[in-house]
């Protein structure tokens, strides 16, 4: 499975499910994304030469982060910059998510363990705005 999510032509998230299965290599975010996932299928005996990534200056004026659950269960609700609930996914051990615009939240619906990649360097509290959630009663899990 591979789903992107988006809101008013504006791509909120990418979802890799764990199910999802290509050969070769493939990416799925523009070549402008602060984060770049991709997925790669190679067979034994494949080499990938060595190599280093240069020194590039870039600035960077959007948070985008990718999550990778490695157990439980999670839900992720994603809104617009507006802080506007749109919708929510679940998200289950294996699946990838990169989040790239608006907002998000999450409630774990069972003891869930993620991993979290984003660019930093953090700055605190000045690198988010903290919004109230939807309620429970208008979540709609698609």
């Amino acid at each position: 499975m591979l789903e992107k999510i988006i809101e008013n032509n504006i791509l909120l998230a990418i979802i890799i499910g764990n199910s999802y299965k290509q050969d070769g290599i493939s990416f799925f975010t523009d070549d402008n994304f602060s984060q770049q996932l991709g997925y790669m299928n190679r067979p034994k005996g494949h080499v990938i030469e060595p190599h280093r990534h240069n020194l590039v200056s870039r600035e960077v004026v959007q948070t985008q982060e990718v999550l990778f659950v490695k157990s439980g269960k999670v839900r992720v609700d994603f809104y617009n910059d507006d802080q506007k609930y749109i919708e929510s996914r679940i998200l289950l051990p294996g699946d990838v998510i990169l989040l790239a615009a608006g907002g998000h939240g999450f409630e774990m619906l069972e003891p869930s363990e993620m991993i979290e990649v984003k660019q930093g360097p953090y700055i605190g509290e000045k690198d988010k705005v903290r919004f109230e959630p939807a309620s429970n009663s208008n979540i709609i899990v698609k």
